[in-house]
């Protein structure tokens, strides 16, 4: 199987009921980072800026996956811990509403992150 070059063509590739997550989730990275140019990176949906990576997402059978997981305060910590599925990553299950504006926050910490040139 081919990778897809594009990410519309990655979205193409799921059923459309998770294809309709997905696309909910591209566009909140997309208003927490509109800066940022939509790429296709290790064979998932990749968001850059100056060519350097900020944020992935994935989908999954049964969740999607936002990579990597940036330093945060407690309070936002505690926020992500739920979806906390290893160092790096956030998991957010199918069955379950999307939390969008946790994951516009957690962009824009990644953003912040990497225009001040950590991770």
């Amino acid at each position: 199987m081919t990778r897809p070059a594009t990410v519309d063509a990655y979205l193409a590739t799921f059923p459309p009921e998770v294809r309709a997550r997905l696309v909910t989730v591209r566009e909140a990275i997309r208003r927490a980072a509109p800066q940022c140019q939509e790429t296709i990176s290790y064979g998932i949906p990749a968001y850059t800026l100056d060519d350097r990576h900020v944020v992935y997402f994935a989908g999954w059978k049964r969740h999607i996956s936002l990579y990597p997981v940036p330093d945060v305060d407690a309070e936002l910590a505690q926020q992500l811990l739920p979806y906390r599925a290893g160092r790096g990553t956030l998991r957010f299950r199918l069955a379950d509403p999307i939390p969008l504006a946790l994951v516009e926050r957690v962009v824009a910490v990644l953003l912040e992150q990497r225009l001040a040139g950590d991770r």
